[in-house]
C-alpha cells in the first residue's frame, strides 16, 4: 500500500470521526439546551458589565435572571444607578422611583491624630495590621489608614489622605459596597447627603482611655445629648449616635462637643 493511500485513509478516517462528534454535538446543544427568557437577555444588555458582584449576585448575568424573576430589587446594581434602574423598569414593565443615593462615610476622624503604639513594618494592609496586636493604633477601633478599603474599590473612588485616613470621591463612587465589606473595622457606613450630622468616632472605650490615645475621639461625655433640642443624639455604650430621621442638623451638639468629633457636613 502506497504512502498517498495511507495519508488519504487516515484523512477519510479523522474527516468521518469530525463527522460524527459534530453530529454528536449539534444533538446533545439540541438535546440539553436551556431555554432563556428573552428579558433576561435584554437586562444583561443595559448593565454596565462590571460583573464586580456588589449587588450580591454572581455577576451581571446572575442579577438579570433574579430581577426578570423578581427575586432582586429594579434598582440592586449600584454600578448603574437610577439610570440603568429606570431602563430595567422598562424592559419589566415596572416603575421605579428615585431614591437618595447613598456614599460611603469615614466613622473616625483620628488618623495621625491618634498615637501609635509601635511602629509597624510588613504588608500594607488593614487586616495584617490588626491580626499583630490588635492593630498599631492606640486605639482598637480606629481606622489603620493601611489601604485595604483602597483595594477593594474597583472604581479607583477611594484614597488615603495626609491624615492616614480613606477619603471618598463621589464623583467616582459608585455605592457599591465593596469597600465597607473589606473594612476589618468597620469604620465605613453608608450615609445619605442629606444626613448632614455624623459621629467621627467608632470606640466604645470609656472616656479617660479614649482621652489618652486620640484627640478627637468621643468619651461618651453626654454633652451632645443633654443639649439636642430634638432628642436627635444619644450616647450608647461610651459613643454618640444620632437618630438621623429626628436630626435637623442645628449644629448645636457640633458646637458643644468638647472633643469635635461630631461633623456637620
Amino acid at each position: 500500500m502506497s504512502l498517498i493511500t495511507l495519508i488519504i485513509q487516515a484523512m477519510a478516517t479523522l474527516g468521518g470521526l469530525g463527522l460524527v462528534i459534530g453530529i454528536m454535538l449539534i444533538a446533545a446543544s439540541r438535546m440539553f439546551k436551556v431555554e432563556t427568557n428573552p428579558l433576561v437577555e435584554e437586562v444583561v444588555e443595559i448593565l454596565p458589565g462590571a460583573n464586580c458582584g456588589a449587588c450580591g449576585y454572581a455577576g451581571c448575568a446572575d442579577f438579570a435572571e433574579k430581577v426578570v424573576a423578581e427575586d432582586a430589587p429594579l434598582d440592586g446594581c449600584p454600578v448603574g444607578g437610577f439610570d440603568t434602574a429606570k431602563e430595567i423598569g422598562a424592559i419589566i414593565g415596572q416603575e421605579v422611583s428615585e431614591s437618595e443615593k447613598e456614599y460611603p462615610y469615614v466613622r473616625c476622624g483620628g488618623g495621625i491624630r491618634c498615637v501609635d503604639r509601635f511602629d509597624y513594618v510588613g504588608i500594607e494592609d488593614c487586616t495584617a495590621v490588626i491580626m499583630l496586636s490588635d492593630g498599631e493604633k492606640g486605639c482598637n477601633y480606629g481606622c489603620m489608614g493601611r489601604g485595604t478599603c483602597v483595594r477593594a474599590c474597583p472604581f479607583g473612588a477611594i484614597s488615603i489622605n495626609e491624615n492616614r485616613l480613606p477619603s471618598v470621591n463621589k464623583n467616582l463612587c459608585t455605592s457599591c459596597g465593596l469597600c465597607l465589606a473589606a473594612c476589618p473595622n468597620d469604620i465605613l457606613m453608608f450615609a445619605k447627603d442629606s444626613e448632614q450630622v455624623h459621629v467621627q468616632c467608632n470606640s466604645h472605650d470609656k472616656g479617660k482611655a479614649v482621652k489618652a490615645v486620640c484627640e478627637v475621639g468621643c468619651i461618651g461625655c453626654k454633652i451632645c445629648e443633654k443639649n439636642c433640642p430634638e432628642d436627635a443624639i444619644k450616647v450608647t455604650n461610651f459613643l454618640a449616635e444620632v437618630d438621623q430621621d429626628k436630626c435637623t442638623a442645628c449644629g448645636i451638639c457640633v458646637e458643644k462637643c468638647p472633643q469635635n468629633c461630631i461633623e456637620m457636613r
